[in-house]
Formats: C-alpha cells, sequence, structure tokens
C-alpha cells in the first residue's frame, strides 16, 4: 500500500497531487494487457528483405582479408555490405553535442577491438538465406594482443585498444585524461583520523535483458526518403546519427518509434537503424535488422563494470573527516555512453554525506570488451552501492549503529559540498527516520530528533583550502560539425591596407557558467524537490 507522508516538509510544497496515488489508468495499459500493443517488428512489409552481420571471432587483431566469394553465390542474397560502403564509417552518439571524438566504425575495416564487432553485413530475401551466407564468408586475422583489465590498460606499454585514445583512457576538453575532484587535503586528514578504511569494490557487467531485442526495418518512401520503424529509446539522437553516418540531411529520415519492448538504456545507442536504411538505400526495398537472442546476450552493449576504491577517514565519534575515491568505468572497445558515466560519476561523490574532506579520480578506459552503455542510473547505481557498503564497514568499525552513523554523516541544509555548492532542500535525515520507523530498527531519541534543516551551514559551510594539482591547460573547444550541418559561405576578402577605426569598448564579460564536466549535461546542478 502507498503512503504519501504529507507531514515531513508540507510547509515547503503542495502535496496536493493529480496522478500519483490515484486509480489513473495508463495509455497503453489495455494494449499491454490484451496483447495489442504494436511494436516495430509487427511492420511486416512487402517484399522486405534481411539483414544479418559477420561478427569478429577474435577479441583484438588485423583483419587481413575477407573472402565473400561463396556467401555472394549464396541462394537469397541481395548485396554484401562493407565498411567502405558506409559513407561515414566513424562515429559516436554524444559527439552530436561536441563531447568526444568519433571512434567506433559501423562496420570494421582494418581492425576489430572485441569479440564480436561487426564485419559486414549481408541482405538477403530470408534470415534463413541470410545467415547461410554469413556461414560461408571467411576473415582471415592476425591475432593482437589484449587488454580486459582496467587498471592494466592505463599501465605503460599496455596495448592499445582504440587508436582514437591511444593511451587507453578518454580525453575530456581535450586535456585531461580523467575526471577529478578536489576539496580540501584528503592526505592530511586521513593522517589525523582515528581509524583508516580502505576497500576494493568492483562491479560485473549486466546485460539488459529486453524481451524485444534491438532492431529496426527502414523501407523507401516517396521523394527519395526513408521511413524507420525502430525500437529506439532515443529517438531525436537516432535520427542524427543516422543522418551523420549516411551523410544525408535529416529530414530524409520519417522515424516511427512507439511502444518500446525492454530497454533500461539499453537502447540509446542506434545500433541497427544506419544498417537497414543503408540495406534500404543499396536495393531499393525494405530492410530489416534484428538481433537474435544471443546478439543481444553476448554482443548487445551491457552496463559498464566498474571498480572503485574509497579510502575513508573517520573519528572515533563517528565523523567522517575524509574520502578518497578513485573509480574506473570499463568502456569496452569504444566511447558510446561511458564518458558520460564518468562524468555523472564525479558528480555524485562523495554521496549524500557532508565530508570537509574529498579526493576523487574517475576514469573511462578502453579496454578489448563489448562497449558498454546506459543502464538506469549508470555512473551513480554502482557508486552509490560501494559507498554505502563502505557506510556500513565504517559504522562497524567505529561501533555504531548503521543508522544513526548516516543520520550523524548526513547532509543538511546550509552545508557546503565537494563541489563547493551550497546544500539545498536535503532529506536524507528523514528518509533514514522513516526507513527506521517501518522497519522497527530503534534509534536513540537524539537521531529521532535531527533534522535536515538543523545543525547545518556554519563551520560546515565553509570552503577549506585545497592543494592544486598541476593540470594540463585545456585547448579551446572546437566545434565539431557534422556532415548535414552545412556550413555558411563566406566570400574571401583582401586584407584592409589601412588599420581600422577605433571601436567601441566591448561590453563587460558576462559571468562564466559553472563548469561541472560534459557541456549541456547537469547532474551536480539543481534542486530534488518542486
Amino acid at each position: 500500500m502507498l503512503e504519501l507522508r504529507k507531514d515531513i516538509f508540507a510547509d515547503e510544497r503542495d502535496d496536493n497531487l493529480n496522478e500519483i496515488g490515484k486509480g489513473t489508468q495508463r495509455q497503453d495499459m489495455l494494449g499491454h494487457v490484451t496483447g495489442t500493443s504494436s511494436y516495430f517488428n509487427d511492420h511486416k512489409l512487402q517484399g522486405m528483405l534481411h539483414l544479418k552481420v559477420v561478427r569478429s571471432t577474435q577479441a583484438h587483431a588485423r583483419i587481413r582479408r575477407i573472402d565473400t566469394a561463396e556467401a555472394e553465390r549464396s541462394a537469397g542474397v541481395r548485396r554484401i555490405i562493407r565498411g567502405t560502403d558506409v559513407p561515414v564509417n566513424l562515429n559516436t552518439l554524444l559527439s552530436l553535442i561536441n563531447f568526444g571524438k568519433d571512434d567506433e566504425p559501423s562496420l570494421a575495416v582494418d581492425k576489430v577491438r572485441y569479440k564480436g564487432e561487426p564485419i559486414l553485413a549481408i541482405v538477403a530475401d530470408s534470415e534463413r538465406e541470410a545467415f547461410e551466407a554469413i556461414a560461408k564468408v571467411k576473415v582471415d586475422y592476425e591475432p593482437l594482443p589484449t587488454v580486459f583489465d582496467v587498471e592494466d590498460a592505463l599501465k605503460p606499454g599496455a596495448p592499445v585498444v582504440n587508436e582514437t585514445y591511444p593511451k587507453n583512457a578518454f580525453i575530456y576538453h581535450d586535456a585531461y585524461d580523467h575526471q577529478r575532484l578536489r576539496f580540501g587535503d584528503a592526505d592530511a586528514a586521513l593522517a589525523t583520523a582515528d581509524h583508516v578504511l580502505e576497500q576494493r569494490y568492483q562491479m560485473s557487467p549486466i546485460e539488459h535483458a529486453p524481451t524485444e531485442t534491438n532492431g529496426a526495418i527502414a523501407a523507401p518512401d516517396t521523394n527519395g526518403r526513408y521511413v524507420v520503424y525502430t525500437s529506439t529509446q532515443a529517438l531525436f539522437f537516432s535520427v542524427d546519427t543516422c543522418a551523420k553516418i549516411l551523410d544525408v540531411p535529416s529530414n530524409t529520415f520519417h522515424f516511427i518509434g512507439g511502444t518500446v519492448g525492454g530497454g533500461f538504456g539499453g537502447k540509446v545507442d542506434t545500433l541497427t537503424e544506419p544498417l537497414a536504411i543503408l540495406g534500404a538505400m543499396l536495393t531499393g526495398r525494405p530492410v530489416r535488422y534484428v538481433f537474435g537472442r544471443e546478439e543481444e546476450m553476448q554482443y548487445g552493449p551491457p552496463r559498464g563494470a566498474e571498480r572503485i576504491y574509497i579510502k575513508d577517514g573517520v573519528m572515533r565519534d563517528g565523523r567522517i573527516v575524509a574520502r578518497k575515491i578513485h573509480a574506473y568505468f570499463d568502456s569496452g572497445a569504444y566511447t558510446r555512453l561511458s564518458s558520460y558515466a564518468a562524468v555523472k560519476c564525479a558528480a555524485h561523490l562523495p554521496g549524500p554525506y557532508t565530508i570537509p574532506n574529498v579526493y576523487g579520480d574517475v576514469y573511462c578506459v578502453f579496454t578489448n570488451r563489448t562497449p558498454a552503455t546506459a543502464m538506469r542510473g549508470f555512473g551513480v547505481t554502482a557508486m552509490d552501492f560501494a559507498i554505502e557498503c563502505q557506510m556500513d564497514k565504517l559504522a562497524n568499525l567505529v561501533g555504531m549503529d548503521p543508522m544513526e552513523f548516516r543520520i550523524l554523516n548526513a547532509y543538511r541544509d546550509g552545508d557546503m559540498k565537494a563541489h563547493r555548492r551550497e546544500a539545498k532542500n536535503t532529506a536524507l535525515i528523514e528518509c533514514v527516520q522513516v526507513a527506521a520507523e517501518k522497519a522497527k530498527w530503534p534509534i536513540r531519541d537524539e537521531f529521532k530528533r535531527a533534522s535536515s534543516r538543523k545543525d547545518g551551514g556554519g563551520s560546515r559551510a565553509a570552503i577549506p583550502p585545497t592543494p592544486t594539482d598541476p593540470r594540463a591547460r585545456p585547448a579551446a573547444p572546437a566545434q565539431q560539425r557534422t556532415s548535414y550541418d552545412r556550413a555558411p559561405v563566406t566570400a574571401t576578402r583582401e586584407p584592409p591596407r589601412d588599420p581600422p577605426p577605433p571601436t567601441s569598448p566591448p561590453p563587460p564579460p558576462r559571468p562564466a557558467a559553472p563548469s561541472h564536466g560534459a557541456t549541456r549535461f547537469s547532474s551536480v546542478f539543481g534542486t530534488r524537490r518542486r
């Protein structure tokens, strides 16, 4: 039974909710329970062809030769598509917002960098004929050294996974090989702490396992356009990504999304649409490209593995005085969305706790694994798990109740966050109190009386002196123009021979917006409550 605790913060907000707690029927509920909801794969188009891909059997290898002679003679084969047929055969999703470099081919040309990487596509009259033709393709590989561990990948002399990032780490703002956070002097505080606890937390990749696998159907439309039925979770990202890869204006496509049969973040990467459209362009017929279950499980992008080291200094009374974190996100062979995950992670440190000295280094690392992607809170979920495990261990170390330990260290309104922003609308204390009440977990009266509104600010709002690290000088951000952005044509002029007349002084510069990693993302900022 849903219970709304309107007594908490009742004077701060209006809790007369319009929908939550009421029996309102979802718009798509009837279709789901009667089995009549329409999915992309319900479209059966006349003359539809089927596309399947040849995938690498090697985790890292140079492609010496691809023999398609027998496959080309196979029954039902209409077209074989190689990397050289893809107009723009390098892409990364976030380059659409000028965040990261294009590093992943739609079809591998010279090298493969993970087991299962697409090498070529075969378009045939039926799925069976496409699979039979795939079995006849012969690929000659020259195996190359591999690296599967994030820390090994960052060591000098490690195999280079992705030549776009030759040190196997994503580069932020053309200068920094990781996200970093510095607040106070964590090393000095650790030296004065009564107890120091350092722990290692390792998360495995997680497959989304949607009931409906990734897929798309593309069909020629009138006026040189193409209609695309797709399971994407990011319709406009997919439109722009296809326009970029296929080097056409985005209005060439009419994308139709709709009901997604499970996604959880795993259908953001635009994996099937570009090749399905290219197949339709090259054959003039509708083309369906859908992952099989094995492809989805083994080659579909998972939640990336994460390794997290947390070193905390705590006093006998339970106050955490320092937290030092090193985290590594396994991006796999290509960037996808892992670079953003690292930004989110750094924005979340040190968790919802007031700690006067915080040190964080967060790396996005390339390995010879399947490229990772978004999944339900990625970048924060694993870090939260690690931090909360650490909080339980710290409470045990100092002999405190874990609920009371959290209340003692929780943010209060007016506290200074490690990102140098004042904590507002905090509510962890009240959440812990309610959780303890519901679980019949006894906590002492002084902790029952604690409030997020009391005892914050003051000395807890101070920004401590912080040692500075040597830093690279960031390069000026360069606008990455995509092929469907048409640069304006400017006429060339001869330089003036006389100096130009004096002009009025420019207006004073506007205050710089706070910088927090990836442009356009705001994981650090904003408020929680309405």
